[in-house]
């Protein structure tokens, strides 16, 4: 089932608050004397988080700790479990949505070569809403009536969690402590939320593990804040994770080749030393592998929030730069001009909406049932060759190809046997479509005059 199909019915919920009433502190819901309520948290295991259960415990909340595995690089969940355990939580649930991540995300984007203000490919803003149906999921199922996060207020994840949870069960209310005044009072710097994590036996590292904020998934790794928040200071070679430098990467490249069908790869081949992979999750991996030892995917950009605020990021996205490249290539050769203009700015809403939270919106259930349709003869074989940090197409094949050899061959007149094309007939169709540039052209000259 497509991920745009799919509604969670509405849970019953004890706690009564206005469902369009924005909880902005945690003091406005009314507690039961008869029973704990019970709140899901998208945990992590980090200081934020890990401070955060503990308060909502506090605050006479039952919190199940949710983990969702989509690809975080080295996590060991088992740990984390471990730790949200002895913070409080009554549960901790793990999901692995690495395979669904792909499937039902990452290749939905790629179906329209979704790319936000021409640069981003919305690694972290795709794997939001998969995060967030899955919490949905557990919400219903634990019986919660609250969700909870780690956000900050000044960030598009808020808006992304938030969004997706509210299109998919409007009777959730959503827990923000970084937008809860007393939460904000009593944690005002990093000092603040190590001393209760001492105070209460939470085992964190007292030194930052990286002098970046990073956000990881099997689609990509972002790096933000710390020195990054300088626009125009560099970074450290040893900051990445999933790509060598171009200038590191082998001096002999790498031929693969992509089978797509209907938009979605299918099969990738790695012609030289011959694996084959076809699971959607092992060729999206072994995709990160070959693109990131070749220098693949780097890109260091400034980029508007949802919210309004200009961020600086640092990504990597080695698998997903290759896979888009070859899905751009093969569209060339078997979709027509006009669909091709079309779902062009199709791709361009929904890197908006998917960046903005409106994944489960109407407008993009349109968007992406209109980009199923256009996909329809998206079907064959791309040569791709990797060297250095380059994408070097090397030829592509389909059996729905539009392109004609013998239609654009300059060596033969007319169209071949199989189109009656007269060269002749140009000079008509230029005349017609040169009308309005005379006629506008006559118009400036009378007015200038």
């Amino acid at each position: 089932m497509h991920a745009y199909l799919c509604r969670l019915h509405p849970i019953n919920h004890s706690q009564q608050l206005s469902h369009n009433h924005p909880i902005t502190s945690i003091n406005q819901i009314t507690m039961s004397s008869e029973s704990k309520p019970k709140v899901v948290l998208a945990y992590s295991g980090g200081l934020d988080t890990s401070v955060i259960l503990k308060w909502l415990c506090e605050k006479g909340f039952d919190v199940v700790a949710f983990c969702a595995d989509v690809g975080q690089h080295h996590e060991d969940f088992e740990a984390v479990k471990a730790k949200a355990l002895n913070a409080g939580a009554i549960k901790c649930v793990v999901t692995d949505l690495r395979k669904e991540f792909v499937t039902d995300y990452i290749f939905e984007a790629l179906k329209c070569n979704a790319i936000y203000e021409g640069r981003y490919l919305l690694g972290t803003s795709v794997a939001r809403p998969c995060i967030a149906k899955e919490m949905v999921r557990i919400a219903a199922e634990e019986g919660a009536g609250f969700i909870a996060h780690g956000a900050t207020g000044k960030g598009n994840d808020q808006v992304r969690f938030e969004m997706c949870a509210q299109a998919l069960d409007a009777k959730l209310k959503c827990i923000a402590p970084w937008r809860d005044a007393e939460f904000i009072e009593s944690f005002k710097g990093r000092s603040d939320l190590l001393a209760y994590c001492t105070k209460h036996g939470i085992p964190v590292d007292a030194k930052p593990k990286s002098n970046y904020s990073i956000d990881e998934n099997l689609f990509h790794t972002s790096y933000e804040s710390g020195v990054l928040e300088d626009a125009n200071e560099t970074y450290e070679e040893s900051m990445f994770k999933m790509t060598v430098s171009p200038q590191a990467a082998p001096e002999t490249s790498t031929t693969i080749e992509l089978e797509f069908v209907k938009g979605v790869p299918v099969k990738l081949t790695n012609k030289t030393d011959g694996t084959v992979k076809t699971d959607p999750l092992e060729l999206f991996m072994y995709a990160n592998e070959i693109a990131g030892a070749n220098g693949i995917g780097r890109i260091d950009i400034v980029e508007n929030r949802f919210v309004g605020i200009k961020s600086r990021g640092v990504y990597e996205t080695p698998g997903g730069t290759l896979l888009r490249g070859a899905h751009v290539d093969l569209e060339g050769i078997c979709m027509d001009r006009e669909v091709k203009r079309i779902t062009e700015g199709m791709g361009i809403e929904f890197a908006r909406l998917c960046y903005n939270g409106f994944w489960f919106a109407p407008e993009m259930d349109l968007i992406r049932h209109a980009v199923d349709f256009s996909q329809r003869d998206v079907t064959g074989v791309v040569t791709m060759e990797l060297y250095k940090g380059n994408i070097i197409a090397r030829g592509r094949t389909s059996p729905y190809a539009l392109y004609n050899p013998d239609l654009a061959s300059m060596d033969i007149e007319g169209g071949g046997e199989s189109f009656d094309y007269n060269p002749s007939d140009a000079a008509g169709f230029i005349r017609i479509n040169a009308v309005r540039l005379k006629t506008y052209a006559a118009l400036r000259a009378k007015t200038q005059e």
